[in-house]
Formats: C-alpha cells, sequence, structure tokens
C-alpha cells in the first residue's frame, strides 16, 4: 500500500478557496497513490479560532465536494483531513471526511478530544462521540485528529474495533513536536500497527506549526519523516506486517483491563 501525507503549509493571506483549489490539485498529483492523508481544519487553521465560526461549513459543503471530486479524479482513498463542521441541528464540530476512490464520503469523525482548556476549540466546538474506523483493501483505518494523539484509551478502542493503521490528522504547534513524534512512535509500539500521522507547516493565527509528518510501522520503527515546510511523504507500507508483528510478539493479548466492548461505527 503506498500512502502520500500532504503536509500543506497554512500561512495566512491565502483565501480559503484558493488553498482548496490547490489542495485539490495537491490531490490529484497523488494519483499513483492508495491513501492520501491530509491535515487537521487546513482550510482555517487549527489555531484561527476566530475562524471557525464564520468559515465553518455543513458536511456537504464546498471542500467536501472539491474533496470528493479530487479523490474520484485521482483514484485514490482520501482522509480529507478535517474541516469546521456547521451542524444545522447543534453546535460546531471538528469532523474529518473519508473518501473512496469513486469520491463516495466512506467516514466522517467528529474529533472526541478538543484541545484549548477552558478557551479555543475545547469552548467553540462540540466533542464527538463515536470511534470511527473505515475498512481498505488490505488494512483497516482508524481515524483520529489531532489532540486525540494523547489519550491512548481512543487508540485501543480502535484496535478493538479492528484498526490496523491509524491515521491521525493535526495542527500541531512547532513548541511541542518532540511530543508529536514521541506519541505517534507510542501509539504504534503499544497497539502493534501503522501511524500515519500528518500534520500542518507554515505559521496560523501567530502560532508555528510543527510539521514533521510521520509514518511510523508496529514496532516503532519510523519509516518516513517530512520537514518543516510544505511537503509530500510517500511511503510504500506492508500491510501484511501487522498482523506478523501481532503473532510474533502477541503483547495486545495479555491485555487486562478495559476490555469492555467499544462504541463504534
Amino acid at each position: 500500500m503506498r500512502a502520500s501525507l500532504i503536509q500543506i503549509d497554512v500561512n495566512e493571506g491565502e483565501s480559503v478557496e484558493s488553498r482548496r483549489r490547490r489542495v485539490a490539485a495537491l490531490v490529484r498529483e497523488q494519483a499513483e497513490a492508495d491513501l492520501v492523508v491530509l491535515p487537521e481544519l487546513w482550510t482555517t487553521g487549527a489555531f484561527a479560532y476566530e475562524r471557525f465560526a464564520t468559515e465553518a461549513e455543513p458536511l456537504e459543503g464546498p471542500t467536501y465536494e472539491a474533496m470528493a471530486k479530487a479523490a474520484s479524479d485521482a483514484g485514490v482513498w482520501l482522509h480529507a483531513g478535517s474541516i469546521p463542521e456547521r451542524d444545522p441541528d447543534g453546535p460546531l464540530y471538528n469532523t474529518a471526511l473519508v473518501f473512496s476512490p469513486s469520491g463516495d464520503l466512506t467516514a466522517a469523525y467528529r474529533k472526541i478530544h478538543r484541545f484549548g482548556f477552558d478557551k479555543g476549540e475545547a469552548v467553540l466546538m462540540g466533542a464527538g462521540q463515536e470511534l470511527v474506523t473505515v475498512r481498505l483493501p488490505g488494512t483497516t483505518l482508524g481515524v483520529a485528529t489531532c489532540y486525540d494523539l494523547r489519550f491512548p484509551e481512543l487508540f485501543r478502542g480502535l484496535v478493538d474495533a479492528g484498526a490496523e493503521t491509524m491515521v491521525v490528522s493535526a495542527g500541531w504547534p512547532e513548541r511541542r513536536r518532540a511530543h508529536w513524534t514521541l506519541l505517534a512512535q507510542a501509539r504504534a509500539v503499544e497497539n502493534q500497527a501503522f501511524v500515519l500521522a500528518c500534520g500542518t507547516a507554515g505559521t496560523h493565527a501567530g502560532v508555528p506549526q510543527a510539521g514533521h509528518s510521520i509514518v511510523v510501522d508496529p514496532w516503532g520503527e519510523v519509516l518516513a519523516e517530512a520537514g518543516a515546510g510544505e511537503e509530500v511523504l510517500t511511503v510504500d507500507l506492508d500491510p501484511a506486517k501487522v498482523a506478523a508483528t501481532r503473532e510474533q510478539f502477541p503483547a495486545l493479548k495479555d491485555r487486562l483491563l478495559g476490555l469492555e466492548p467499544p462504541h463504534h461505527r
């Protein structure tokens, strides 16, 4: 399986419409990939809190339409990062979208763990309630977003739901980049799964972004890592390595805690 992580530059000064067109073109260029991954809230910037309400869109809004077409044009599975979703019957959500190679929406994940403590995303957006997995040929994706990476119980729930490849879209700040790398490797090792973590580059709302998107294998080995700027990180994965790792070192079978059936879809 070939995966391409598109580490998008989110510097201010570019309109949402222009960035949407540019990102769609980048997705179309990845036609040789099987799976393409985009970062979190790349239309607005993950720290541009004042833009969430004004630039929120319905689930099937302009970003949905542009990414569905890009996935179809390229013939790839597309984790389109996340958008600020405006639910007509509720609050805003930080919602990740996954499209099939035919451009059909196969999953929408509303971010469960909202960042900001008592400000920002934590108070401006609602919390998701459901774990989300997506079955691809050869592997099952577990979907997570940015701050979720700090909560291992979410990833255990995804493992229980059958996930073998964890896909994390993020807008992670540069000042905590060491945590980004460490946590991506930890989630891979403890769940014996691939981790594909795609972040943003540039600076928005005064917050420099970490970049350094990363792909980690089930043993915790870093297979590829981006730099700080806009970049497409492409890596070939063998999905069979997950089952082989779990058989060779069957640590997951020794779990004693937290084995209640997960609530997922």
